[in-house]
């Protein structure tokens, strides 16, 4: 192998590289392999932190908004359960008012109903009172109206005259 070397270095300009992949690929491999474990440690360490750095800062970062996630989940559905809670609530309180207000209005609804029916039983009283009396009056001129025709044709002035005295007397006066 030191062979090799030395007449690649003493052939025709100095010292070169031999590209026979047969005869040299092993030291070829090896050349290459220092080379870039000497100059590429460091860029490459450099460049391979930076990328571990930034990989660990995003799920750093992808935890802490999980974190934050999780938390504002756990908020929202407690939330959710009080203002379910709240509907449940003001659904049942409208029913119960719904509730009252309906019986209020039939309470009412009934008395106005009691009312009117007294009212109409009223009137009805009244103008029964009025259409009797209105009869008794209207029978009582009839019947004054039919007494009087009668004392007319069934009344001479002798009998007329009596009747007066007797109707005196009665007074307690004399003549």
């Amino acid at each position: 192998m030191v062979e090799n070397f030395w007449l690649l270095a003493t052939e025709e300009s100095g010292f070169g590289l031999n590209f026979d992949i047969l005869e040299t690929n092993l030291v070829n491999l090896s050349i290459l392999i220092a080379l870039i474990v000497y100059f590429g440690r460091s860029f490459l360490g450099s460049i391979m932190a930076e990328r571990r750095s930034s990989i660990e800062a995003a799920i750093q970062d992808a935890e802490k908004r999980l974190k934050e996630a999780s938390k504002a989940l756990g908020e929202q559905q407690k939330n959710l359960a009080e203002a379910q809670a709240t509907a449940v609530q003001i659904k049942s309180d409208g029913e119960a008012a719904a509730k009252v207000a309906k019986d209020n209005i039939l309470a009412q609804a009934s008395k106005d109903v009691q009312r009117m029916k007294d009212e109409a039983a009223r009137d009805l009283s009244s103008q029964r009172d009025r259409v009797v009396l209105e009869l008794r009056q209207r029978i009582s001129a009839l019947a004054v109206e039919k007494v009087e025709s009668q004392l007319r044709s069934q009344v001479d002035d002798g009998l007329q005259q009596r009747l007066i005295d007797q109707s005196i007397g009665l007074l307690g006066g004399s003549l």
